[in-house]
């Protein structure tokens, strides 16, 4: 059993993988804006705490086993791209002063590659009205985690696309920098159930430090 921070417990992303890590049996201290909506469970403590103030979730990641984290404004929150440019570095803060050992990263599609020096943020296939949640998370891995050597952090990227019916299968491919695509479909896409399987398989069997990595069908 691991000891987990994790933070945005409540979010699409978020709630999927406090489900999959309260099924296998793991503690977790849930940080959500609205603790209501936090799974109730025995090994689940929910907080509210703002993902601003890297003292407390210093505090509250201290002697845990890992961070991970789904922190996102909300794709309609006219200031995401301000939030995410403030508010990872400071979770990375965080995560540095608690002395926890890693920090899984729920990350995004955009900084993969659709073919050879393309990414999938330039390359036209991301709408305009979510560009500001895209490119501010993108620009964070690339020039602030590439960078940082004083803790295992590990950047989850999605598949182009969740399923909106989606369900746990734990059948998929991963990959590291380049877009999966599904061959019989021709789509990159993924449940958000077995992206919650793919991130608490790496919580618990450590296959990849300070890289990101990748899943699709």
């Amino acid at each position: 059993m691991k000891n987990v921070l994790l933070i945005g417990a409540t979010g699409f992303v978020g709630s999927a993988v406090l489900k999959e890590l309260v099924n296998r049996g793991h503690k977790v201290t849930a940080v959500a804006r609205n603790l209501d909506k936090v799974l109730k469970n025995d090994n689940v403590t929910p907080v509210k705490a703002d993902v601003a103030d890297a003292d407390v979730i210093a505090r509250l990641a201290a002697g845990k086993d890992a961070i991970i984290s789904a922190y996102n404004p909300g794709w309609t929150n006219p200031d995401i791209k301000k939030l995410i440019e403030t508010n990872y570095p400071k979770i990375l803060e965080a995560a540095k002063k608690s002395g926890v050992k890693r920090l899984l990263i729920v990350g995004g599609a955009g900084t993969l590659f659709v073919k050879p020096g393309l990414r999938v943020v330039d390359s036209g296939a991301i709408p305009a009205e979510i560009m500001d949640g895209v490119r501010p998370l993108g620009n964070f891995y690339l020039n602030v985690l590439m960078n940082e050597k004083s803790i295992d952090w590990v950047f989850l990227s999605p598949a182009g696309a969740f399923d909106e019916k989606g369900e746990r299968t734990g059948k998929f491919r991963l990959g590291k920098d380049d877009l999966i695509v599904d061959q019989a479909t021709g789509t990159s896409h993924i449940s958000v159930e077995d992206y919650a399987v793919a991130m608490v398989d790496e919580l618990e069997n450590e296959a990849h430090h300070k890289e990101r990595f990748t899943l699709g069908y």
